[in-house]
């Protein structure tokens, strides 16, 4: 639903909520995505699957953390990246031995990705609140200039 929610007929592509959601309120859809992200790095690492796959997983995370970073280029960039709808993939492909034991880098692994993941959602919100502040209180004493001045 996050990566896929609409489907546009006669193609096998489809647009998220992260998307949708993140155009109408900057972060929303970060957010979303951001527990999505963790979620499945956890299931990830319930099923066992193999580290180096878990490395991937973390680096889609990455990759959507840096592309989504800019409000509205980053939720066109999340139009056409799908790191949840990857790492899904990745889980359904690798989850291979059911014997193989969860270890310490993998944990780690998983702490690194949930951190890129909450990443995803406090840059684009700490970006928008600043900048809007900013456009506030510049605004505030433009205003007070131009009163001033008459």
């Amino acid at each position: 639903v996050l990566d896929d929610a609409i489907r546009i007929p006669g193609t096998g592509f489809g647009i998220g909520l992260d998307a949708l959601v993140g155009f109408v309120i900057p972060g929303a859809g970060d957010f979303m995505t951001s527990v999505g992200s963790i979620a499945l790095l956890f299931v990830a690492l319930r099923r066992r699957v193999p580290t180096v796959v878990l490395l991937r997983m973390v680096m889609n995370i990455l990759i959507d953390t840096v592309g989504g970073v800019v409000p509205i280029v980053g939720d066109v960039f999340d139009v056409f990246w799908k790191s949840n709808r990857k790492n899904l993939d990745l889980i359904k492909k690798y989850q291979l031995d059911p014997d193989a034991k969860p270890g310490a880098a993998d944990y780690a692994l998983v702490t690194v990705g949930a951190g890129f993941s909450l990443a995803g959602f406090v840059i684009p919100v700490v970006l928008f609140f600043t900048l809007g502040a900013g456009a506030v209180v510049g605004i505030g004493a433009l205003l007070k200039g131009c009163a001033g001045g008459h």
